[in-house]
């Protein structure tokens, strides 16, 4: 009896050991999307930085960096089981530093200037409306077509301006050159309020046998991106915005197609009221 006592107390020890062990597991755990959120939030404020000492090849690439950080947080994020109400306010609160704040910045102090008031009010118009589509995103409900954003989302929306100071770093002075500007800021800002739809690449399922080709596609991708990086990140950034614009026309061109059908099928059916109709046509 007493070492079977001794047995069942030493069981308790060792689960209760486990349990503790696998809680600090858990806290360490949490923190891994964190970390990936924080350097998201540190690329961010390098970029205002570096924006406002007038080093714009430098200060553009940061964006990109926080949108990579964006990515990894949240698929690490799903992946490990660890998201909580806290990492979507965190990611959300340093989305506004990096895809807001960060971009309009550096498109002020970049090519905005040369307008005085009416650029920075530009700029606070990005930094507006990038906050207003984190919000929305937040408090959406998870119903829906997954496969696609209801506006142009925030670090595609960022990517915009950064692309196009990477691709041109040179400082712009005159109030002419300047005002194409106001929609490099201005047309990302409005989209990203909009109920456009934007392909979402969330769904892709990384885990999901794919042929060769696509891996040989994503090998051309960077391949490209290493020895042109300028202009392929300007088209690429260009390109999704553009694609939304695309997608509308290809669904109303099919919405129309589709109707001309059925309008003429019912056309070529024989309609039996005709006869009476003329005849009562007659009477009258």
């Amino acid at each position: 009896m007493l070492n079977a006592g001794r047995e069942d107390g030493r069981l308790r020890f060792l689960r209760r050991s486990a349990d503790k062990r696998q809680a600090r597991f858990r806290r360490g755990v949490y923190l891994l999307p964190s970390l990936f959120t924080l350097g998201n939030m540190f690329c961010g404020y390098a970029c205002v930085v570096y924006a406002m000492r007038g080093e714009y090849q430098t200060a553009a690439p940061f964006i990109g960096f926080a949108i990579v950080l964006d990515m990894l947080d949240g698929r690490i994020a799903r992946l490990t089981g660890t998201a909580s109400a806290f990492g979507v306010e965190f990611d959300s609160l340093a989305d506004v530093i990096s895809f807001g704040m960060a971009p309009a910045i550096l498109s002020f102090n970049w090519g905005l200037q040369p307008l005085g008031r009416l650029g920075w009010a530009a700029g606070f118009m990005f930094v507006t409306a990038a906050a207003m589509r984190l919000a929305r995103f937040n408090i959406q409900s998870s119903g829906g077509d997954k496969r696609y954003f209801a506006g142009m989302p925030s670090p595609a929306a960022a990517a915009i301006p950064a692309a196009t100071v990477f691709a041109y770093p040179e400082q712009i002075y005159d109030y002419r050159a300047a005002l194409p500007v106001l929609a490099m800021v201005l047309v990302p800002a409005i989209l990203m309020v909009s109920t456009i739809r934007f392909r979402s690449f969330k769904t892709l399922d990384l885990q999901k046998p794919r042929p060769y080709t696509v891996l040989i596609l994503i090998a051309a991708g960077i391949t490209a991106i290493t020895t042109h990086p300028r202009f392929v990140l300007v088209l690429m950034a260009y390109a999704y915005l553009l694609s939304a614009f695309v997608g509308m026309a290809v669904t109303r061109f099919k919405h129309r197609g589709v109707h001309h059908e059925s309008t003429a099928s019912e056309g070529d059916q024989p309609s039996d009221a005709g006869p009476q109709s003329s005849l009562r046509g007659s009477h009258s």
